[in-house]
């Protein structure tokens, strides 16, 4: 994708959804990290369907605490890998509490350093809850920078490197939203939907792309 068709990408992308935000469910900071922990390897909607109820029972990492592995895996049993995401949350909850004082940190070495907290998620707590200009990338959005040429990389590190290189400064803060919610229902992986792309006339990928351009 050329430099000058980044503007209008993001542009477009904008006007159709101004405000975007992630499809977790949440009510806290601490909810969000949750959330986004249980989230590796699950659908948005399977773990709002799981948080629900644990969230009920457990919005803070002193009550999630109290429920102890066994606890927590008895409301996330549908999530993939429930029994190791379990035990992640109820040792952050820990951690939390002896490190943190109760609170989510705000800086990434600190959220990395919880259990079961990756670069990605830490990425997702300080966008969403913290405001800063970060690239959450999960597959969609590694998919995405790929096929249309916006930031090409080999692993999430390189697409979120471009993108943050790439991004014009006014649509830094809800770029990662709007590259996610385009490849989980437009650019989707097996067949993704050109016909109803918005954004098409800038894809690199996109079907009579270069004979346009030529």
């Amino acid at each position: 994708m050329k430099i000058a068709d980044i503007e209008p990408f993001f542009a477009t992308l904008k006007a159709a959804n101004p405000l975007p935000v992630t499809e977790l469910q949440y009510s806290s900071v601490f909810e969000l990290l949750a959330a986004v922990l249980l989230s590796a390897q699950a659908t948005d909607v399977s773990v709002n369907r799981a948080t629900r109820g644990l969230f009920a029972l457990a919005p803070t990492p002193a009550r999630m605490l109290s429920l102890g592995v066994e606890g927590v895996e008895m409301h996330i049993r549908t999530i993939g890998l429930y029994r190791t995401k379990a035990r992640n949350l109820v040792q952050t909850c820990q951690l939390l509490i002896e490190r943190h004082g109760g609170c989510v940190p705000r800086s990434r070495e600190a959220l990395e350093a919880l259990p079961g907290v990756g670069r990605k998620t830490a990425n997702v707590v300080l966008n969403c809850a913290f405001g800063e200009e970060t690239m959450a990338v999960d597959t969609h959005i590694l998919r995405v920078g790929n096929r249309t040429g916006l930031a090409p990389g080999r692993n999430p590190l390189e697409v979120e490197q471009a993108l943050l290189r790439r991004v014009p400064a006014p649509y830094r803060a809800n770029a990662h939203h709007w590259l996610i919610l385009h490849g989980r229902y437009v650019c989707k992986a097996r067949q993704p939907d050109c016909a109803r792309c918005a954004v098409s006339r800038w894809c690199d990928s996109a079907p009579g792309r270069h004979a346009r351009a030529a």
